[in-house]
């Protein structure tokens, strides 16, 4: 897409300029936070350039580690300069150099209406007004939690954490608590944020760097914690042969999302359902990329399998940092102040999270949203791997709702060793060359896609445009 050189005066001394939105997409002069400046704009249109984010970027590594907060973000596995965003609305989003994007990352799923959504800005700015943390009880926390109990068949109740890492440390310490067992089963590719007990065999934030395993992780750490890769169910029956009466839960995301898009082979999970009942262990999904994207009532409505404990994040925020585990009444009794198993934050529940959650959630219980998703996430999908096809490339992928993946290889992917069999080469020229057609996926080959009920049939038709031209080129 082409963009607009812009010079912006605010007394301020920046690394970058920012430039003029699409009038569509742009921010109404009445928001909130509409910021008084001095603009002029140099109409004339230019090529692709990442100068201005290459120069940020270079001062970023010294200020930061790999100049990142988070390390896929570096495009250590795409190559290429990392961009720098500075302004996001609807499903497009525009970096420090005026380059325009279609969004399929999406804030990596929070953004499931769209980016700085009009009426979810306005409620935030309300609420502001009042304040921006209480570190005390707030209604806003009632309302969100009625709204998850109501949607979430596995959640009777739910305690409210500031990070999907957060909600993932804080279930698996109650599964142990409630069973009185230590050891755990993941599956290999699955990641369930870094905390120490899940850095095995954990999927893209690991894959991304080429790294078997964290450093700084002791044995002790992850000494209880078993795996088994995605799909398998003769591995996991045979460590709960050999592990019997020790385990305390499997722990899963329900659709892959860290491996990139892999999806359950039919009866995988409800065997999980079975193996776990009739060892009086705890099943958990992890439903922080998966809830409420998949359906209103998150993968388990999907599936129709209801797990003993899940752990939310990331669309439950609004798009500000949140994460929530909740469950069976009697498991979740436990959590202190209720029980003795302790876990606490300082900003859990804070009243800006709740109302970004609150009217997310509205959004998508209006009539019509999932089959939007379903809808466009079905053309995309399917034109890409028609596009890379008809190139002849080795290609597969798949989706569900506003959730979706494609990978450089024949297939079929049933885990993650499948994934990696994967071009991982040929998914960097083919991500490279998208950015300059105005496209923005995840800057890994083993990270799922995100759709929003902001895009729009024309977005779509200019992704799938742009990808036969870039699929022929390499």
């Amino acid at each position: 897409m082409a963009a607009s050189t812009t010079t912006i005066g605010l007394g301020i001394t920046c690394a970058s300029n920012l430039f003029t939105h699409n009038s569509k997409l742009s921010r109404p002069s009445h928001s909130p936070f509409a910021v008084k400046m001095a603009v002029s704009v140099d109409e004339k249109k230019k090529t692709f350039t990442l100068k201005k984010s290459e120069e940020a970027f270079n001062i970023a590594k010294e200020l930061m580690p790999g100049g990142v907060n988070s390390p896929v973000r570096a495009f250590k596995s795409v190559g290429g300069q990392p961009i720098i965003i500075d302004s996001v609305k609807g499903s497009h989003m525009w970096d420090i150099d005026g380059n325009e994007y279609i969004d399929y990352v999406g804030s990596w799923g929070p953004a499931i209406i769209g980016h700085a959504d009009d009426e979810v800005l306005a409620a935030l700015a309300e609420t502001m007004k009042k304040g921006t943390s209480f570190g005390a009880p707030c209604l806003l926390e009632n309302t969100l939690a009625e709204m998850v109990i109501s949607a979430v068949p596995s959640i009777e109740m739910v305690r409210f954490v500031n990070s999907g890492t957060e909600a993932c440390m804080g279930v698996l310490r109650l599964a142990r608590a409630f069973t009185g067992r230590q050891k755990i089963l993941k599956f290999e590719g699955c990641y369930h944020g870094h905390a120490d007990p899940f850095l095995v065999k954990a999927g893209s934030g690991v894959a991304t760097l080429g790294l078997p395993d964290s450093p700084g992780v002791p044995k002790a750490a992850t000494a209880d914690t078993l795996t088994a890769p995605y799909n398998d169910l003769e591995t996991v029956k045979a460590l709960f042969e050999a592990n019997k009466g020790e385990i305390a839960a499997i722990i899963l995301e329900p659709v892959v999302g860290n491996s990139g898009f892999i999806q359950p082979n039919p009866g995988f999970l409800e065997a999980l359902r079975e193996i776990t009942k009739a060892n009086d262990s705890l099943l958990i999904f992890d439903e922080v990329m998966t809830g409420f994207r998949l359906a209103y009532g998150g993968a388990q409505e999907y599936f129709k399998i209801t797990p003993d404990l899940t752990t939310l994040g990331k669309i439950i925020g609004g798009g500000l940092p949140v994460g929530a585990y909740g469950g069976r009444r009697d498991i979740m009794e436990m959590v202190a102040p209720a029980g003795p198993m302790y876990q606490a934050g300082t900003l859990s529940g804070n009243p800006l999270a709740m109302t970004a959650g609150i009217h997310t959630l509205k959004r998508l219980m209006q009539p019509g949203s999932y089959q939007h998703l379903d809808k466009i996430t079905s053309v995309l999908t399917q034109g890409i791997i028609d596009a890379g096809k008809k190139a002849g490339h080795a290609i597969c992928g798949g989706y569900i709702s506003g959730m979706f993946g494609f990978f450089f290889t024949d297939g079929p992917v049933y885990n993650f060793e499948d994934a990696k069999k994967s071009d991982v080469a040929k998914f960097g020229r083919f991500y490279r060359k998208m950015l300059e057609e105005g496209v923005y996926f995840a800057p890994s080959q083993f990270e799922a896609g995100f759709t929003s009920l902001a895009h729009t049939d024309d977005d779509i038709q200019q992704t799938i445009a742009a990808a036969e031209k870039v699929l022929r080129e390499i």
